[in-house]
């Protein structure tokens, strides 16, 4: 199989904890897209968190965004998908929060918003994009009531109330909405819930991505790290987990790698596994 596209998450697996690419990354991609490959990045992240990334790889066209809800152009920041919760929905949601008292963060318009109670998370959320503003209270924002509605909305608070909003969530917007809830910090009672419009998923990035590239989804070859990567690794014909990756990620790749995540040069791994020695 000749692979024509290369997906990449972000965190953990083009970027170091710092932020910075590591040079055998940045050199092997390179090298990749002197042959004719396109390279290009699926991440949880809002666009102008990572634009920047983007550039440093020399990424030409279509990034995908907030896990496939938004697909940026690169190189001149047109906008090519854009999927979110609005209307009656977002308006469900946030009645949802404000009964649980969660810490809640908007993803929108490209910016995070949230007040006084996100502010211990403010750090935690500023990953996924440095464009973050503070209000004096988050559910009474406009961009609730926006027409192009909201990207995401990230919750912070115990166990028992993230898992309580979201159960009710599941309820009330039934197939309208993604949820997923997690730990925020491992053995903590901090929990966190993502929520976004249903349909998008870092897989059906990769098939829209693949098309515009003029290939079919086996010929993408994805490498990531994380549990949001599963849909992609499920559709591209080759995939990559880093090796500090959870079982669950690892089983649904289709090979494991050697290096425990970027600061490892886990993109020059996969590039040369799946390309050959460059």
């Amino acid at each position: 199989m000749t692979y024509k596209l290369l997906a990449l998450d972000l965190d953990g697996t083009l970027l170091r904890h710092d932020g910075s690419l590591n040079e055998r990354d940045r050199w092997a991609i390179e090298r990749l897209q002197s042959g004719g490959v396109a390279v290009t990045i699926c991440t949880g992240r809002l666009y102008s968190g990572s634009r920047e990334a983007a550039v440093a790889a020399r990424i030409q066209g279509p990034i995908a965004c907030v896990d496939g809800s938004h697909i940026v152009d690169a190189r001149d920041d047109r906008e090519h998908y854009h999927a979110s919760l609005a209307g009656n929905h977002a308006v469900q949601l946030r009645r949802v929060l404000e009964r649980h008292g969660t810490a809640s963060f908007v993803f929108a318009h490209d910016s995070i918003v949230h007040d006084a109670a996100g502010a211990p998370w403010s750090n935690y959320v500023r990953t996924w994009s440095p464009r973050v503003t503070v209000v004096e209270r988050v559910t009474s924002h406009p961009y609730w009531e926006h027409e192009r509605g909201l990207l995401a909305v990230v919750a912070i608070g115990s166990k028992e109330s993230v898992h309580a909003a979201a159960e009710e969530l599941e309820g009330e917007l039934g197939g309208a909405a993604f949820v997923i809830r997690f730990a925020v910090t491992r053995g903590a009672d901090t929990h966190a819930m993502v929520v976004r419009a249903a349909g998008p998923t870092k897989g059906t990035a990769i098939a829209w991505l693949a098309d515009y590239h003029g290939c079919t989804v086996d010929e993408v070859v994805a490498v990531g790290d994380w549990l949001n990567d599963v849909p992609m690794f499920e559709v591209a014909g080759r995939s990559f987990a880093m090796g500090s990756a959870p079982q669950l990620v690892k089983e649904s790749a289709t090979e494991e790698l050697s290096a425990w995540s970027a600061e490892e040069a886990g993109v020059a791994e996969a590039i040369e596994r799946a390309w050959g020695t460059l």
